[in-house]
């Protein structure tokens, strides 16, 4: 449940919040920012480049850079390496059933205006329980423009409890570069079975 609890987590810290938000739309402008995520076994840090319509993460993981490109206009997920000059290709509806949140209860209210790593920002706190009476409940801090600046939850069974923080520090509103969202040449694509993760590499192509 422990790994669960973590998941769901950081597919709402990752997903900018897109889970918590009663906002039906991502942000409308274009961004990039530094990112960090905590948990008590560490922390991550990385990058994050975003459009209305694609997203690029930068993450290192194991002592390795891990980059994740998602394109929401082509409905498509690649997971770049960049040492090994490879790519895997997901379909965003694949993660979704995997990290499906609809079985949670969502409650969200406003608790007011507050600057964030020096954005102005509206603090909400949320409440989220499974059927099961899991909870994970903390706050946000998102921008005018919905983009999520902060998170700070906490995720809760009856075994387990675990803390998940993520920052975007150095915001920069302002047009990204195109090629940030596409396969570099010369990459080679890998088959992935299902979503396994860096584990579930298969044969090249």
């Amino acid at each position: 449940m422990r790994t669960r609890l973590f998941l769901v987590a950081a597919v709402l810290l990752l997903a900018n919040n897109a889970a918590f938000s009663q906002q039906p739309q991502r942000p409308q402008v274009e961004y990039s920012a530094d990112s960090t995520m905590e948990t008590a076994e560490g922390s991550m840090k990385g990058r994050v480049y975003s459009t209305p319509t694609r997203e690029r993460r930068e993450m290192i993981q194991g002592g390795e850079k891990i980059i994740t490109i998602q394109r929401h206009d082509k409905k498509v997920i690649w997971m770049l390496m960049p040492e090994q000059k490879m790519y895997m290709e997901m379909n965003p509806d694949q993660k979704r059933t995997q990290d499906d949140l609809s079985g949670y209860k969502i409650e969200q209210t406003t608790v007011g205006p507050e600057t964030v790593n020096g954005v102005s920002t509206t603090k909400y706190k949320v409440i989220m329980t499974d059927s099961k009476g899991a909870k994970m409940g903390g706050f946000m801090w998102t921008t005018r423009d919905g983009i999520g600046v902060k998170t700070d939850v906490i995720a809760v069974d009856k075994s387990s409890k675990m803390r998940v923080k993520m920052d975007l520090t150095n915001l920069k509103v302002g047009r990204q570069e195109p090629a940030l969202f596409e396969i570099p040449a010369g990459y080679t694509k890998m088959d992935m079975g299902g979503m396994m993760g860096l584990g579930g590499m298969g044969s090249r192509k």
